[in-house]
C-alpha cells in the first residue's frame, strides 16, 4: 500500500503518526512524505536552515521513506500563500504518488500553517477527485504543541475515531524525534519525550493496549 503523510513542518509527522509510519514500514508499505514549509532567512540563519535540511534527510532515512517532497514555502506564513497556488503544488504530488492512504495535519490546530494546509489538501481531495488520485482514506493526526493548544470554541476540534497500536514502535518514535535537534523540546514541554510517551499511553489506554496513536477519520471511499 502506498501511504502519503502530509505535514506543514518537518516534525509534524513524528509527533502525530511516527509510530504508525514505522508500523506501515514494517508491513512493507511504501511511504511518501510531503513537507509544505521550511525555515527561511532572515528568521533563521543559513546555518540553522542547513541543519534543519539535514535533519529531514536523517528522519526520512529512519522511516525508510521511498521519496519525500519539499514545497519550500515559508514556515509560519503558509496562510499568506494563495490557496490556488498551494492546491496546484499539492495536486502535483498527489498525481505523482497516487497514495491509497493519506495522513494529514489536523485543520483545527492552533497553528495557521496547519489550517492552511488542511484546507488546501481537502480542496484537492474533493470526493469526486479522490478515486482518480488513488486515495481511499484520509486520516488527520494530532500534533503535540498545536492540536491541544487550540482555544475553546475553535472550529473542528480533534475527535479521535481511529486508533493504531504502536506499542512495539514507541521507543523508536521517540528516538527519531530526537533527530530533530532544532525542534525537539526538553521535558516537561509538549514535544519532550515524556509528553510523547504520556499521550501514547493515554491513547493506548483508550483501546486497552500499552501505547497507541489516534486519528480522526475525515473521508473514506469503500
Amino acid at each position: 500500500m502506498k501511504t502519503l503523510v502530509v505535514s506543514a513542518h518537518p516534525d509534524d509527522e513524528t509527533l502525530g503518526c511516527g509510530g504508525t509510519l514505522l508500523k506501515h514500514g514494517a508491513a512493507g508499505d511504501a511511504l511518501f512524505w510531503l513537507i509544505a514549509t521550511q525555515a527561511h532567512e532572515p528568521g533563521w540563519s543559513g546555518e540553522v536552515i542547513e541543519q534543519k535540511a539535514a535533519e529531514v534527510e536523517r528522519v526520512a532515512e529512519a522511516y525508510g521513506v521511498a521519496q519525500f517532497f519539499k514545497l519550500g514555502l515559508p514556515t509560519v506564513r503558509l496562510d499568506t500563500v494563495p490557496q490556488a497556488d498551494l492546491m496546484e503544488r499539492i495536486l502535483d504530488i498527489f498525481s505523482q504518488v497516487t497514495p491509497e492512504l493519506v495522513y494529514l495535519v489536523h485543520g483545527g490546530d492552533v497553528h495557521s500553517d496547519h489550517q492552511a494546509l488542511f484546507t488546501a489538501t481537502m480542496s484537492v481531495l474533493k470526493p469526486m477527485h479522490m478515486a482518480r488520485l488513488g486515495v481511499h482514506r484520509v486520516l488527520c493526526y494530532e500534533t503535540l504543541s498545536s492540536t491541544e493548544a487550540a482555544p475553546p470554541g475553535s472550529d473542528g476540534p480533534f475527535i479521535p475515531s481511529v486508533y493504531s497500536d504502536i506499542t512495539p514502535y514507541l521507543d523508536k518514535k521517540i528516538k527519531i524525534m530526537g533527530l530533530y535537534r532544532t525542534e525537539a523540546h526538553a521535558d516537561p514541554l509538549p514535544r519532550g519525550p515524556a509528553a510523547i510517551r504520556a499521550l501514547a499511553r493515554y491513547r493506548g489506554a483508550t483501546i486497552g493496549v500499552e501505547y497507541a496513536e489516534s486519528f480522526m477519520l475525515i473521508r473514506e471511499l469503500t
